[in-house]
């Protein structure tokens, strides 16, 4: 590994993120003083651990793409608990894209087929949620579900079942917490985007 490589793609992410901070704060309700450097922070920590995962790899582009459009949609979901499409939609075919460029400078081209397998089958177990608990997962949530199916995918089954449980696990575990202390209640709304990033973030690294 390039012992530079990871502090490089961290020096970027943050000035990335400082750069893209007006994206996210488009869609808050009202100005958020933490939000351009934890913005900032936390994309730099993110493109730091995907170049720690994939340095020496084709995909390394692909995943920090991820990376910096999972950290907005993290804040976003986070101060209005919304996950705007502007951000989700194109994913869909940015994220396969990037991929199908690995698949041409040599990657393995069944992988393009296991990642596009893991969008599927992550949607339509969002979907269905969606359907008979929509108070629990919104449309934001499926459609988030497929890009991450599709990162997880292409690093294999492992990989998928991890982020995806991580995902729910982390998000229960808040949910408790906020029943415990009596800071929200059964019908209490939480923005899951941060946890099912976070989920997914664990089986891409764990992988």
């Amino acid at each position: 590994m390039d012992i530079w490589l990871v502090p490089l793609c961290a020096l970027g992410g943050a000035v990335a993120g400082l750069l893209c901070a007006p994206l996210a704060g488009h869609y808050f309700d009202r100005p958020v003083r933490w939000a351009r450097p934890g913005i900032a922070l936390t994309m730099a920590a993110a493109f730091a651990a995907m170049a720690w995962r994939f340095a020496g790899h084709a995909e390394l582009a692909a995943y920090l793409y991820l990376a910096g459009v999972g950290t907005l949609l993290a804040f976003v979901d986070v101060a209005v608990k919304r996950l705007p499409d502007p951000y989700t939609l194109p994913s869909y075919l940015v994220g396969p894209a990037l991929l199908g460029v690995t698949v041409l400078t040599g990657g393995r081209p069944e992988r393009l087929g296991h990642a596009l397998i893991g969008l599927a089958v992550l949607w339509a177990l969002y979907a269905v949620q969606h359907l008979f608990a929509p108070g629990a997962i919104g449309w934001g949530d499926v459609k988030l579900a497929g890009v991450l199916g599709l990162y997880l995918g292409w690093l294999g089954a492992a990989a998928w079942w991890l982020g995806m449980l991580a995902g729910f696990v982390l998000g229960g575990l808040y949910a408790a917490g906020l029943l415990i202390t009596r800071r929200g209640s059964r019908k209490s709304e939480i923005p899951f985007g941060p946890f099912m990033l976070a989920g997914a973030l664990a089986g891409i690294l764990v992988s």
